[in-house]
């Protein structure tokens, strides 16, 4: 009988230590269904939107009560004004629209995950309108032959995943 007892609170207690540190990794509750952040295997698979001109890979796709929630995760701390950096927000939307086309499901938001904070992105229509207007200033960018990476800062170019292909590569 103790020793069912002990089994108990053992159980107990490596079900509450799980609970907290999904907390802590800033994931909603459900089920993970893609991950790309090496955390768990690596997912070479990416999402492609032919209708949209889109491929991604979001670090998490979770399946919450029938939704899929695409979460970017960010090494860096969130912005000193208390808002996502537009750039990823504009990410998180296209991963929406992502979700939606490869897996025919509309995602009613994406988290951005910080370090020190969390936002949630909400897919309204005016967010998409916005996500369609930033696509469609960087084609007409691309086509021009105006579009440029940032190189701004070193650090992202020894770090970049397309390095071995880029034209604009310093450093």
């Amino acid at each position: 009988m103790q020793v069912v007892v002990v089994l108990i609170l053992v159980a107990l207690a490596v079900l509450i230590l799980a609970v907290r540190l999904r907390a802590a990794s800033g994931l909603p509750i459900g089920r993970v269904i893609y991950s790309d952040t090496g955390a768990w295997s690596r997912n070479e698979r990416s999402l492609v939107s032919h209708r949209y001109g889109l491929v991604g890979k979001p670090d998490y796709l979770i399946q919450e009560r029938g939704r899929i929630i695409p979460v970017e995760v960010k090494s860096g701390a969130a912005p000193r004004d208390g808002q996502p950096r537009e750039g990823h927000v504009l990410q998180a939307l296209a991963y929406c629209l992502l979700v939606e086309d490869q897996l025919g499901t509309s995602s009613p938001w994406a988290i951005i995950t910080y370090s020190d904070r969390q936002f949630e992105i909400r897919n309204t229509a005016g967010a998409r309108a916005e996500l369609q207007n930033a696509l469609a200033l960087m084609r007409r960018a691309l086509e021009a032959g105006d579009a440029h990476r940032n190189h701004q800062e070193t650090w992202r170019c020894a770090q970049c995943g397309v390095s071995h292909a880029c034209d604009e590569l310093i450093g």
